[in-house]
């Protein structure tokens, strides 16, 4: 037994990784059948591996029922050819407890794939995460015609849903080649995490027969140094969304805070609301590039949401080589979904400043459409080197720091304001 700890210690000594132990689960209780529901024994494994040091949580070829699955430090999960974890549509197996939603601190219902401060954490495909989501899908359509007939407004929150993945307080997270399906809310949500990447993966919820509401793709909240490349995203809502609070009194909130440091690179993208949005709950981001990807939507690009009742500050992001279709390539409009000042007498504003769009080439609407909030500063806007097809020559501009630089709309030179 000494000599396996000292043949241990000297592999870290030189560097040579350790491999930690697997668990497939089928292995250690879990059984086959699909119609059954697993997650006590899917959990059992997880929490075994945990107890004997961490290791590898490994899903093999089958489907496999489950509800809320919680990570423990040293664990990690992969997801064999042919597996399938899928989620529960029973909102009680997905436990109320104390998260993050909408840019707020509160409780509220586990996802599918939990992992709470778990250091290093990874999930490896080339399985698939699926959340099943039909049934709460038709349940919030179904509630919000129900509200409408009595001339009320329904909240993403009022139909309580599973988010698909939800990962907070970890450093070195890696979700790579997984497919991610059919999220009842949010597909993947990152809180107040440290060094990410997602590569190669497919995230996919759909837009009919029934539409799969708040999916969004990948939800950046309070976090640094972010890496999302050789990825497919198309959801039923924006396929990258930058968070972080919302509120009058949002940037004083210790639970909220700056997105920074994101690239996102050599990545596809289907129908969605907006490819990269920023503004729905997010009070400061910058230092965000979205190069060499390619569009395949009729929403926009780059989309500022600019909330009247918070400060945000958006600045330092760059477009570079895109090219395919869209809506827009760059649009800021005033948000007011679900505006609440909260009894503050506060007048909030929004700064955008230092962003470039550059060496775009697309089939467009619109080049673009830039009215913020009539308080909120914008400065050091650049379009250059833009080839737009198909568009109208309109582009609804208030700004006067918004440049032009070797624009053109279906072949014809576009000049600054």
């Amino acid at each position: 037994m000494q000599k396996k700890y000292v043949l241990l210690f000297l592999l870290l000594i030189l560097g040579i990784k350790v491999q930690a132990q697997g668990y497939v689960i089928t292995h250690h209780g879990v059984g086959t059948d699909s119609t059954q529901l697993s997650t006590a024994a899917i959990q059992k494994v997880i929490d075994q591996a945990h107890q004997r040091g961490g290791g590898t949580i490994i899903i093999p070829k089958g489907v496999f029922l489950s509800g809320a699955l919680f990570f423990k430090p040293k664990t990690r999960l992969v997801l064999q050819h042919g597996a399938v974890l899928k989620g529960s549509d029973d909102i009680k197996d997905y436990p109320l407890l104390p998260s993050r939603m909408e840019g707020k601190k509160l409780d509220y219902y586990a996802a599918l794939v939990n992992a709470y401060q778990v250091e290093g954490f990874s999930i490896d495909g080339p399985g698939t995460i699926d959340g099943n989501g039909l049934k709460f899908w038709e349940s919030f359509w179904a509630y919000r015609e129900a509200q409408k007939k009595i001339n009320q407004v329904a909240t993403n929150l009022d139909v309580h849903r599973p988010r698909l993945i939800f990962i907070w307080g970890c450093n070195q997270v890696r979700i790579s080649n997984v497919k991610l399906r059919n999220a009842g809310f949010w597909t993947t949500h990152l809180y107040q995490c440290n060094d990410v990447r997602i590569e190669l993966c497919d995230i996919r919820s759909p837009y009919k027969p029934v539409p799969a509401p708040s999916t969004d793709g990948i939800d950046i909240d309070v976090c640094k140094k972010v890496i999302i490349r050789h990825c497919y995203i198309s959801v039923n809502d924006d396929a990258i969304a930058i968070k972080g609070g919302k509120g009058p009194d949002a940037h004083q909130r210790p639970e909220n805070g700056i997105v920074e440091n994101v690239l996102i690179e050599n990545c596809q993208f289907g129908p969605s609301h907006g490819v990269l949005t920023l503004g729905s709950e997010s009070i400061h981001a910058r230092d965000i590039v979205l190069r060499n990807c390619t569009v395949d939507s009729k929403t926009p690009i780059l989309r500022l949401k600019m909330r009247p009742d918070t400060y945000q500050v958006f600045e330092d992001i760059t477009l570079d080589h895109i090219k395919g279709s869209c809506g827009s390539i760059f649009t800021m409009n005033p948000w007011k979904q679900f505006f609440d000042m909260a009894g503050s007498t506060e007048k909030p504003f929004g700064i955008v400043r230092r962003i470039t769009l550059s060496n775009i080439n697309v089939t467009s609407s619109k080049l673009g459409e830039l009215e913020g909030n009539p308080a909120d500063q914008v400065s050091d806007v650049v379009f250059k080197n833009v080839t737009v097809q198909g568009a109208t020559t309109d582009f609804k501009n208030i700004y006067e720091d918004v440049k032009l630089q070797n624009v053109k709309v279906n072949g014809v030179l576009q000049a600054s304001k």
